[in-house]
C-alpha cells in the first residue's frame, strides 16, 4: 500500500480545511471566511459516538450546535463538504458508499446537482483510499457511477477530460468553468485542479484558490474557497498527509486557531484520530469509561481481538 488509510483519512479532512482556508496566492496566510466544514465536524462526531450512520442523531447534533449553518446562501457547497466523513467511513464498498451518501443527503433538500456533486467527490475519494484511482479513467468511471442524470455535472467532467487530454493550462480551464458561479462548474474546476497536478497537493490547491486570472476577478470568496476545499479533499485523499507541505502543517499547529467550529486546530487533529480509530474498529475504553470496572479493563486490554473484518463490520 502506497499510503496508510490513516494518512489518507487525515489527508482528506486536512486537505479540505487547507483548501478552504488558504489565502489566494499565498503559502503563509490562512483565513476562514465561511467555515464550510462545520457540518462535517458535526457528522464526524456523530459517527464517532455511534460507530454508524444515524440520521436522527446527525440532525439533532446539527440543530443543537449549528442551526444557523442551514440559513446561508452557500448551503450547497456546505452539504458536499459535510458528506466527506460518510465517504471516508464507507469507502471500501461502492454500493454502501452510494446508499449512505444518498441517505445523508435526505437531511437537506433533494437537489440533483448537489446529489451528483456529492456522489462524484465521494466516489473519487473512495477510489483514492482503495488505491484504484487511475487518472486516465477516473472521469469516465465517475460518470458511469453517476448514471443517467439531468444535471450538467457528467458533461462538465467530460469537458475536463478533454482539457486534460489536450494539455490545457489553468487559464483555459478557468475560462471554461468560471463564466457562471454554478456548483457544477465548481466541481469540474476542482477535478481539473486535482488531476492536472495529481502528485502535487500544494500546486493543486494554489491553482484552485487562484483568483488572479482576469476571468476570475468577479468570483466571490465562496467560489475559490469551495473549489479549494474540494480540490484539497481529493488531493489529500490521493497523496495523504505526506503530500501536504510540512510548513503549512507546522504553521497551523503553531497558530492553533479555531477550525471548523472547534476550539483549536489541535482539537481537529484529535477528532480525526478518533474518527480513524472508530472506523478501523479500535475499542477505546476512554469513550465508554463506565462500562467496565478496573479489573475488567485489565482483562479487556489483553483479550480484545478478532479476525479480519469481524471487529469492525460495516
Amino acid at each position: 500500500m502506497r499510503y496508510s488509510p490513516i494518512s489518507r483519512f487525515k489527508g482528506t479532512l486536512l486537505g479540505a480545511f487547507l483548501g478552504e482556508s488558504l489565502a489566494s496566492g499565498s503559502e503563509i496566510q490562512f483565513q476562514g471566511y465561511l467555515d464550510l466544514g462545520r457540518m462535517a465536524v458535526v457528522g464526524t462526531q456523530s459517527l464517532i459516538a455511534l460507530g454508524r450512520l444515524d440520521l436522527d442523531d446527525w440532525i439533532g447534533r446539527q440543530q443543537q450546535e449549528s442551526p444557523h449553518l442551514l440559513e446561508t446562501d452557500d448551503i450547497s457547497i456546505k452539504i458536499i463538504i459535510s458528506t466527506l466523513p460518510v465517504a471516508l467511513f464507507f469507502h471500501e464498498n461502492t454500493i454502501k458508499l452510494r446508499q449512505n451518501l444518498l441517505r445523508v443527503l435526505k437531511i437537506w433538500d433533494d437537489d440533483p446537482v448537489v446529489r451528483d456533486g456529492t456522489l462524484a467527490v465521494g466516489y473519487a475519494i473512495a477510489l483514492a483510499l482503495t488505491e484504484k484511482l487511475d487518472p486516465l479513467t477516473l472521469i469516465p468511471q465517475t460518470v458511469s457511477f453517476l448514471g443517467e442524470t439531468p444535471t450538467s455535472i457528467p458533461k462538465n467532467l467530460l469537458r475536463v477530460q478533454n482539457l486534460l487530454q489536450q494539455g490545457a493550462g489553468l487559464s483555459r480551464a478557468q475560462a471554461e468553468f468560471a463564466k457562471k458561479e454554478k456548483l457544477s462548474n465548481t466541481i469540474a474546476m476542482a477535478f481539473y485542479c486535482f488531476l492536472s497536478t495529481l502528485e502535487d497537493f500544494r500546486l493543486a490547491v494554489l491553482q484552485a484558490t487562484d483568483n488572479g486570472n482576469t476571468k476570475m476577478q468577479d468570483a466571490t470568496p465562496l467560489i475559490s474557497q469551495a473549489t479549494g476545499a474540494i480540490t484539497g479533499a481529493l488531493s489529500g485523499a490521493y497523496n495523504g498527509t505526506g503530500g501536504i507541505p510540512v510548513n503549512w502543517q507546522v504553521l497551523l499547529l503553531q497558530r492553533n486557531s479555531p477550525a471548523w467550529g472547534l476550539t483549536s486546530f489541535s482539537q481537529m487533529l484529535e477528532l480525526t484520530d478518533a474518527f480513524v480509530a472508530v472506523w478501523s474498529g479500535v475499542y477505546d475504553l476512554a469513550l465508554n469509561p463506565t462500562e467496565l470496572t478496573e479489573e475488567e479493563c485489565e482483562v479487556a486490554l489483553l483479550s480484545v481481538y478478532a479476525a479480519p473484518r469481524v471487529i469492525r463490520s460495516r
